[in-house]
């Protein structure tokens, strides 16, 4: 693959050319930015800047301002390559506060389409209605040890309204939820996402990340997806490349929280998600892998 070549597409079709993740939100462009505001449950962020030296305070201010009177906290999405070189320091400045560095990934679909054994007595199960998705959020907060309802609520918004941006699945051990993950799938893009990769830590280390994985590249695959792309954790990272994920850059969400700053707008606690990692599951950013393997 020519790595190069493979960024630039993935700026074009998800950064530049980025369409809403889900219902209720928008995308839009604002001078140098391109941006999504949407919901409370659902991700609200920075996906795409172009600035320069001389713009980027501006730029910072403007956005802040903006979710500011959306009610909204939100995520600056800061990739490697992403400018001015000091860009992480203005959004420091600004107030936004950095979370964990992950890398972005990059494989092929059909390549990654391979079998893999199940532990015994675990099934894999398509997410389809209210009680997949009530697995989901259990699985999810069992693994991460957060709040994951609002997980649930996106899952169900998607389902309903759009159900061919998204496919959901669940490894049931036993008929126990124990693993869950989703794959986005964006219209007019070679890309499908990986998100929400977590297992509950009983189940960590028998293959169930890998299983995940490789089920949602064949449905990819089917769909005519080329490429599957993730941001992957440190723990992550090494399982994906061994099954022949390339790495394209890196990616830092910067999160500004109003509700850290006291602030009430319109008369209501402007929260959105915190810590979404911690939730297991945003939508803007791969698998926080809480117990690959």
């Amino acid at each position: 693959m020519d790595l190069t070549a493979l960024r630039n597409r993935y700026d074009r079709q998800l950064r530049l050319g980025a369409r809403p993740d889900g219902p209720g939100a928008r995308v839009e462009r604002d001078g140098p930015v391109v941006r999504q505001t949407g919901p409370a449950h659902g991700w609200n962020g920075v996906l795409w800047s172009g600035l320069g030296v001389s713009d980027a305070d501006a730029a910072v201010a403007a956005q802040i301002r903006h979710f500011t009177a959306a009610g909204r906290s939100f995520e600056w999405k800061l990739y490697g390559h992403d400018g001015p070189a000091d860009l992480a320091g203005r959004l420091l400045a600004a107030g936004f506060v950095p979370e964990e560095r992950e890398t972005l990934m990059v494989g092929e679909a059909a390549a990654v389409s391979t079998p893999v054994d199940l532990p015994a007595g675990v099934e894999l199960r398509a997410v389809t209605d209210e009680a997949g998705v009530r697995d989901v959020v259990e699985v999810h907060e069992r693994a991460f040890g957060t709040d994951s309802s609002h997980i649930g609520r996106r899952l169900l918004d998607q389902l309903a309204e759009a159900p061919g941006t998204v496919a959901a699945v669940v490894a049931l051990a036993h008929g126990a939820p124990v693993s869950a993950a989703r794959l986005d799938l964006p219209e007019d893009s070679d890309f499908a996402g990986l998100y929400g990769g977590g297992t509950v830590e009983a189940w960590r280390g028998k293959g169930l990340y890998r299983a995940l994985v490789a089920h949602r590249a064949r449905i990819a695959a089917a769909r005519g997806y080329r490429y599957l792309q993730v941001d992957a954790a440190d723990t992550s990272r090494p399982i994906l490349a061994r099954l022949g994920f390339a790495e394209l850059t890196t990616t830092t969400p910067y999160v500004y929280e109003l509700e850290d700053r006291g602030q009430r707008v319109s008369g209501s606690s402007a929260r959105a998600v915190r810590s979404p990692r911690a939730a297991g599951w945003p939508r803007r950013r791969g698998p926080r892998s809480a117990g690959a393997g």
